[in-house]
């Protein structure tokens, strides 16, 4: 037999560690610097915490079977997760609450084929109990912040507005309404013309599906649609939020991103009821998405007892996407850290001493690297030839007394 990961698993290796731990810590200091703090929550979710407003589909939920026969699942995403814990073991904290996760996230796509990735890894963000356009803003500036410590030029951000696009889907029947939703979420203009809709609904349909471009440009022609009060209320909170961050970026001497407006924009997730948004590369290997987000103001009241409303917005970053996008631009190591010391001991009755001697350099400073050689070789020429492939500074040769003797290695392999 021979042995592999299951299918939609993989095995991460030193030197890929090194890569993805380059992009958390670069982002995890962007979540410091705003004043977040980690959250760490379950793996396994009971299924009517993932399913609770709309979350995830159940298709894409990878079942677990416990002994109770309770069914639960890995995790497809964080946000419903957070809001589960922050509705239930939060309540008593106060508000706004900033928080931030590093975690490993497990779906299937009703759409893949045998060998698809089913395991993913996620970094992002959940602003709670703060809403409005200075809240959204701050998730935007932290994204946008987060974007340029990892040293990315080449995106732009797609900009959303779910609450909108829903209220103006709301003119179609019952019967298409989702098929419209569909269409216009996959950017499918053959699909709209082939439903049964009326000439005035179809044109509808294709001007929703259009309404996207520069930010100027959109607000005017969706202002220029028959709204009604609330609609122009979010119109007008959308264009505040566009002049928040236009200001910000100014005073703080900063070339804003490429920003796009798009009224099509459809996230998978039913809970966002307002701003959504996708960060996307754009460099030569091709469009990718590398995050996304929105707020979300009715999700923490279906998990608190009383079913309390309080709004949040977060994004997450897909760490593949952003490991794929900056392989080529050379910043990523490509190589593991080396150690910096090889402690030797002369003779068998010399391991005691070579081992406390290593805690005596492990103890002399925050961090470093020092490992104890157990494997005997034939010659000292030998031991230098494993420590200058291992890329090692220094040997350290120990008697059997505990005496070292030190010997750098200038000619040590790059």
């Amino acid at each position: 037999m021979v042995y592999q990961p299951p299918t939609g698993a993989r095995d991460l290796f030193p030197l890929d560690v090194a890569q993805k731990r380059w992009i958390e810590d670069r982002v995890q200091q962007v979540f410091h610097r705003w004043g977040y703090h980690r959250i760490i929550t379950s793996t396994l979710e009971r299924i009517d915490t993932l399913m609770a407003g709309g979350a995830v589909q159940r298709s894409t939920v990878i079942l677990v079977q416990d002994r109770d026969e309770e069914e639960l699942g890995l995790r497809p995403e964080l946000t419903a997760s957070i809001a589960r814990a922050a509705a239930t073991r939060l309540s008593g904290m106060t508000y706004p609450q900033r928080l931030y996760y590093n975690a490993n996230v497990f779906r299937r796509s009703p759409r893949s084929g045998m060998g698809s990735q089913h395991e993913f890894y996620q970094a992002g963000v959940e602003l709670l109990g703060a809403g409005g356009s200075a809240a959204d803003a701050e998730v935007l500036l932290l994204l946008s912040d987060c974007v340029a410590n990892l040293g990315l030029t080449d995106w732009h951000l797609i900009l959303g507005e779910a609450g909108l696009t829903r209220s103006l889907l709301s003119v179609f029947p019952d019967s298409v309404r989702e098929s419209v939703r569909r269409a216009i979420a996959y950017l499918d203009r053959l699909q709209l013309e082939s439903l049964p809709l009326s000439p005035d609904l179809r044109e509808r349909a294709l001007l929703l599906l259009d309404l996207r471009g520069r930010p100027a440009d959109v607000i005017q022609r969706v202002s220029a649609l028959d709204l009604d009060n609330q609609q122009r209320d979010t119109v007008n909170a959308l264009k505040s939020l566009l002049e928040l961050l236009h200001d910000s970026f100014s005073r703080e001497h900063r070339s804003p991103p490429n920003l796009v407006l798009d009224l099509s924009l459809v996230q998978t997730f039913d809970y966002y009821t307002g701003i959504v948004f996708e960060v996307v590369s754009s460099g030569d290997s091709g469009q990718r998405v590398l995050g996304q987000g929105g707020r979300y103001d009715q999700l923490l009241s279906l998990y608190h007892p009383q079913q309390q409303t309080c709004p949040g917005i977060g994004f997450t970053f897909n760490i593949e996407d952003l490991h794929q996008v900056l392989l080529p631009t050379g910043q990523l190591p490509v190589q593991t850290p080396p150690s910096d010391w090889l402690v030797v001991p002369k003779t068998p009755e010399a391991i005691a001493a070579a081992f406390a001697y290593a805690q005596t350099i492990r103890d002399s400073t925050h961090l470093v690297r020092v490992e104890v050689d157990l494997m005997p070789r034939d010659s000292l020429e030998a031991t230098r030839h494993y420590a200058r492939d291992r890329r090692i500074g220094q040997i350290a040769w120990i008697a059997a007394d505990g005496t070292p003797e030190v010997e750098p290695l200038l000619g040590r392999s790059p």
